[in-house]
């Protein structure tokens, strides 16, 4: 027996060395659970709650599906695939098997990286997963290497996969058009294949969003069930499908568009796919929010812990009919009712072309001295003595067939080959090829020669207002025209970069044609976003809840406008106006020499207030109560700070009908034992309401709620069918 111990000692070992070894990926509450084993492919055991190191060893496999980590194309062709390549020999199949693992640790984040290759060809793929100790995200993306002794071509190269156990699964996602961005979408996940695409080329989250959430039990709820939330942080084309066949699981998959972007990947060369953000909430859809929020002020955004000033947009205003009297004005008024920064919007360029319309001038970033006689200089010196910062509008990857710049460079230009270019915006728009390293500097020069020129321009808002309709390259080689997409958007963030890296204060706003480039692949770049070219305050409620599912307030650029409103005509009371947009970064975009004296007070009176709550929206935690897409008549919800001890509250009237029936708003986020001192924010009305300056418990707020009142007490001649309440709440 002693002589059979030391064999069965080896024998013992022998299996634990062929076991798979179980890889733990922990971010703050959340964990990602993966088997590998040298030799096959790796396997998802689990994503969820973080668990005791005893459980994550204990896990049960999974059954009744198919667990692998990446799937790849050739041998099991039945069912669709991460990633598949034409190999320098043209075989079609790859197989990836496991050859170890590694993990580094950086700061609060560690990565740890599986490494996988076809053991028939010389092929290397890298699966990537960042864990982050104080936020409950991880991070997931690939990064592929070609040793082989030729070209190959990757025909499919998603981020990561995920499958999820089917159940009821609910599906919530955003879409919508210009002027009705965020629009949300909740569904149940069917049998078949869900897809959600965009393919604009420019601006990919117009028509749909690259981010869903996944409500786990059933019909989603805002502030209890299990719920998986995915964002792919890319600002290009991009493609989410959900497959659901005759298993027991979901299969997501996320990653770029590869409908006529094959990419020739040449000896020695990587390719590295955007990152595929994942969270799991036990919260709800508002508890996987806030987990975006915090993740995205933390390590994604543009001075993410920054507060972001009040500014006026010259835009709706103005529009085209800039002029060095009518910007002086304007900013005088905005500092009088209290504003920190004014931004001149299109119309302030060309020599040559004068930028009277949108049909001339792109690229020809030269002050017009007629509309300017002073010059930006000038501007500037009349911001300075209004006590207020400038900040100026560009749109530096277009130009218009009507240009000096098109008359220099129109091999500069996205153009198929051989054909004539197909035009955009007023008849004359076009895309400039950012993957073209000219390009890249030009674009790069338009930000330099103002920021050298006027180093006290504080803002700049980055417009792009065209897709790309043209499948080609006027640069690339002709075996390598499906590289444009992808060209593109690394040339942006080239750019970008080095902006950042020689101007790392300035704030930059991301406009598309409005909220086109809301997303996470810019964001490391930019400051905020324009929400949506529609400020009807009414419709912003719409477009802002859903937009709130993955951005945090402080990048959510919401502006007062004017009444009847420019996009839908709609009359809209001041207040709401004031109420809808001080629940995102604060602005204006109105002419105020058209408001009336009590107007402007009521302007001034909201921005007093507004920084007095900036904190708790720009950084606080958002809890969604009612949603305007239930059509109960209300929408609500609130930001609450971290220390629970301050809270804004936010109560919109949706319709308007006598002997109206709405729904007792209960809050949330608050500490059931704290008791909290109710403000009202914006008040109009000759009374207050019954609870001003009473204390509540958060128990009592969070279980019952406050009655509010369903109509404004205020004069006869003031009255409309408009109602909404802002409260502020303090902690005694």
């Amino acid at each position: 027996m002693k002589r059979l111990l030391p064999l069965i000692l080896l024998l013992c070992m022998t299996s634990a060395v062929a076991r798979a070894e179980r890889i733990a990926i922990r971010a703050r509450n959340i964990v990602l659970v993966i088997d590998v084993e040298n030799g096959k492919a790796p396997r998802y055991v689990y994503f969820g709650s973080r668990l005791a190191g005893a459980d994550t060893d204990g896990l049960q496999q999974p059954r009744s599906g198919r667990m692998d980590v990446y799937p790849a194309h050739g041998l099991r062709t039945v069912h669709d695939a991460a990633f598949a390549v034409r190999h320098a020999d043209g075989n079609l199949s790859t197989q990836l098997l496991a050859t170890g693992h590694t993990t580094q640790t950086e700061g609060n984040a560690t990565t740890s990286t599986i490494h996988l290759k076809d053991p028939v060809y010389n092929l290397t793929v890298d699966l990537h997963y960042r864990a982050y100790a104080d936020v409950d995200m991880i991070e997931a993306w690939t990064t592929v290497t070609n040793h082989e002794k030729g070209t190959v071509t990757l025909t499919q190269f998603a981020s990561a996969t995920l499958p999820i156990r089917r159940g009821d699964v609910w599906l919530s996602h955003l879409s919508g058009a210009w002027a009705n961005e965020g629009r949300l979408t909740e569904e149940p996940l069917l049998p078949g294949q869900k897809v959600i695409q965009n393919k604009d080329g420019v601006r990919n989250s117009h028509t749909d969003h690259a981010e869903v959430m996944f409500s786990l039990e059933g019909r989603p709820r805002e502030n209890s069930g299990d719920v998986i939330g995915a964002a792919l942080c890319y600002s290009g084309n991009y493609r989410l499908k959900i497959d659901t066949d005759d298993t027991e699981y979901h299969y997501f998959t996320a990653g770029i568009c590869e409908d006529n972007s094959a990419y020739q990947l040449k000896k020695g060369e990587q390719f590295t796919t955007p990152v595929l953000a994942l969270t799991y909430s036990r919260e709800g859809l508002s508890g996987a929010s806030r987990n975006f929020h915090r993740w995205g002020r933390t390590y994604r955004l543009a001075h993410g812990n920054k507060e972001r000033m009040v500014l006026l947009n010259s835009w709706e205003g103005v529009y085209f009919n800039i002029n060095q009297q009518g910007m002086d004005q304007m900013m005088g008024d905005i500092a009088s009712m209290g504003g920190e920064l004014f931004v001149m919007d299109d119309g302030w360029f060309g020599d040559k072309y004068p930028r009277k319309n949108d049909r001339t001038a792109l690229g020809d970033w030269t002050v017009d001295k007629q509309k300017l006689p002073e010059g930006i200089e000038g501007l500037l010196q009349d911001a300075r003595r209004h006590g207020i910062r400038f900040g100026i509008w560009i749109e530096p990857e277009m130009t218009n067939t009507v240009s000096e710049l098109y008359e220099k460079h129109p091999d500069w230009i996205i153009k198929a080959p051989m054909r004539d270019p197909v035009l955009g915006r007023g008849g004359t728009q076009l895309v400039l090829d950012l993957g073209n390293p000219k390009v890249q500097e030009f674009v790069f020069s338009v930000v330099d020669n103002l920021m050298t020129r006027y180093p006290d321009i504080a803002y700049i808002k980055w417009d792009a207002n065209m897709s790309i309709r043209n499948q080609g390259s006027q640069y690339l080689p002709m075996t390598e025209q499906s590289h444009l997409y992808i060209n593109y958007h690394r040339g942006l963030a080239k750019v970008c970069q080095r902006i950042r890296d020689k101007y790392p204060d300035i704030v930059i706003q991301a406009c598309a044609s409005g909220g086109g480039r809301a997303n996470w692949g810019v964001l490391p770049w930019f400051d905020e976003f324009w929400v949506s070219d529609n400020t009807d305050a009414l419709q912003r409620i719409y477009i802002q809840w859903g937009t709130s599912y993955f951005f945090p307030a402080i990048a959510m650029a919401c502006h007062i406008s004017a009444s009847p409103n420019h996009q839908t005509s709609r009359r809209v009371a001041l207040k709401y106006r004031i109420d809808v947009a001080m629940s995102g970064r604060l602005g204006m975009e109105i002419q105020p020499k058209n408001m009336t004296d009590d107007e402007k007070a009521l302007c001034k009176q909201a921005i007093a207030e507004y920084k007095q709550i900036r904190p708790v929206v720009q950084f606080g935690n958002i809890y969604r109560l009612q949603s305007p897409y239930e059509r109960k008549g209300v929408a609500s919800l609130m930001y609450v700070d971290d220390a629970k001890q301050r809270a804004v509250f936010y109560w919109w009237k949706t319709e308007s009908f006598l002997n109206e029936h709405l729904p007792r708003i209960r809050m949330a986020g608050l500490d059931p034992d704290k008791k909290y001192r109710v403000h009202e924010l914006n008040r109009i009305d000759t009374t207050p309401l019954d609870c001003e300056d009473k204390c509540y418990s958060g128990a009592y707020l969070m279980e019952h709620g406050l009655e509010m009142p369903y109509t404004h007490q205020i004069s006869k001649e003031q009255r409309s069918e408009w109602s909404s309440r802002v409260l502020s709440l303090t902690a005694e």
